[in-house]
Parts: C-alpha cells; structure tokens; sequence
C-alpha cells in the first residue's frame, strides 16, 4: 500500500482556479451551449476524444470544472485497457467527462456497458447529450437519482448483475456506504476493481481505511458494535494502491485502486 505525495509538479495547461464557488452555479448548462457553438463543432460528433479537449478548453479559457481532468483519468484508461472490463458503474457522472472518457475506453476494449449514476437531474441531462454527441450512447447509460438507491434498483431489475471496475466520484461519505452495499449485493467479488477519485483533494479517511483494511480489522469493528448501515462483506480481501496524479487546475491528487483478490472464510 502507498500513502502521501511525492510527486507535486505539474506540467500542462491547467484549468481556471477552483475559487470559493466551484459548480452548481450554471457553469454546466453554460459548458453546454459553449459546446454546441463551438466552431470545431461536427468535429466533435461521433469523436470523444474531440468532446474532452472542448471541455477542457472550457476549463482553462472560461470556467473551472469539477471534472477527474486527463491527468488522473489516463490512470483509469489504462486500467481499463489493462483489464478489458465487461461492465463498468460511476457513481458521479458530473458532466460526462468521466463517462465520455471510460465509455470509449471500455467499448475500444470490447466492453459492453457502463453505467453513469448522478444524483443531480441537470447534470445527467448534459452528461446525456454530450455522451450522445461523443457517439456513445450505445454504451454509456446515465441513471438520474441517488447512488444508493440507483444502485438497489439497478439490481432488483436484473439490469446489473456484476460490476468489474467501480468508480466513485461523488458525494465523499457515500464511497465507504456505497461500496458496503454493492459487497452486500454480491456486485463486486474477487476480481472486481474500484477507483476512488479526490483521495488527496478533499480527502477521503473513512474509505482509504476501509480499503485498506484486512479481513480481520474489519470483522472487528463489525464484532465491536460498529452500528454503520450497510454492513457490506468484510470476508472480501483487498490489495489497495495509491496512485499520484493532479487535479485539472494542477493541484496535487490521487485515485486509490483497490482490487478484490479473495474471499476468507
């Protein structure tokens, strides 16, 4: 396991400053009009490569975007090339950067679906259209609500069975609580893959411990009174690495791996 930066220098061009005020204001319906007038516009259809350099170019000459950015998704593109994934679930969809991003890696290596689970109705409906003009519709599925609930209904309709590389990118509580419950689903087991982002910037304690965790830490604190819903499987064993990488603006990152290697009885 691996834990604190090394690695603080940035080179590329960097998104607009964060600042105090950094989404939710009408910056994302402001990214979609950008877009859909953007001169270079048919150059973008049917290409996602053309579709994450414009939002990019949002992010450094008008807005800053909350997006995982090239830097840290390469970590995850590559992944997914290294694993050749059948199915891939992102809780946090924002934009569709991310989804834009994995859904064309995925389907280059002959996955079949990834699913695109965010909260906000808005953000979904721009992460819709934009996948849409990346010609990506047929792999990427954007599901509107909460992640947890998403989740459970995914499941209960049969539509999600398995998840081979799990991406969190939301709401920062809701990593530990969400990966519990796809455990409790039988969604992830040995093999599966998941990839936290903003385990640096902002930080994410509670889930960093619970990843990296041996069986018996966790059936201890389960053992002990640990009265946090859902239980999940502490019997799964993980091997977590932490990856370096930068934030669009160029501030210091990381994404946690974490792969499911075994089951202890």
């Amino acid at each position: 396991m691996m834990g604190g930066l090394k690695n603080a220098s940035f080179e590329g061009e960097a998104y607009q400053p964060q600042g105090q005020v950094f989404s939710a204001d009408g910056r994302e319906v402001e990214l979609l009009h950008w877009v859909y007038s953007h001169p270079r516009l048919d150059e973008m259809r049917g290409n996602p490569r053309r579709v994450l350099d414009a939002i990019d170019e949002f992010g450094v000459t008008r807005k800053y975007l909350m997006n995982i950015g090239k830097y840290k998704s390469k970590t995850v593109t590559d992944l997914i090339k290294q694993e050749k994934p059948q199915v891939m679930v992102e809780l946090g969809g924002y934009v569709g950067y991310s989804a834009i991003a994995f859904g064309a890696a995925l389907r280059d290596a002959g996955g079949k679906h990834f699913y695109s689970l965010e909260r906000n109705p808005e953000f979904a409906a721009i992460t819709s259209s934009l996948v849409n003009l990346a010609g990506l519709s047929d792999i990427v599925k954007v599901v509107v609500g909460p992640s947890s609930g998403s989740l459970k209904r995914l499941f209960e309709e049969d539509t999600l069975k398995h998840i081979d590389i799990l991406f969190l990118d939301h709401h920062k509580p809701a990593y530990t609580t969400d990966l519990k419950l796809c455990e409790e689903l039988g969604l992830v087991s040995p093999g599966s893959i998941y990839a936290a982002d903003n385990v640096v910037k902002p930080g994410n304690p509670p889930y960093l411990e619970y990843v990296r965790s041996t069986v018996e830490e966790k059936r201890h604190r389960l053992s002990n009174g640990d009265q946090t819903s859902p239980k999940g499987n502490p019997n799964l064993i993980y091997d977590s690495q932490f990856v370096e990488g930068w934030e669009p603006s160029g501030v210091p990152d990381a994404v946690e791996i974490t792969k499911c290697i075994g089951i202890q009885t």
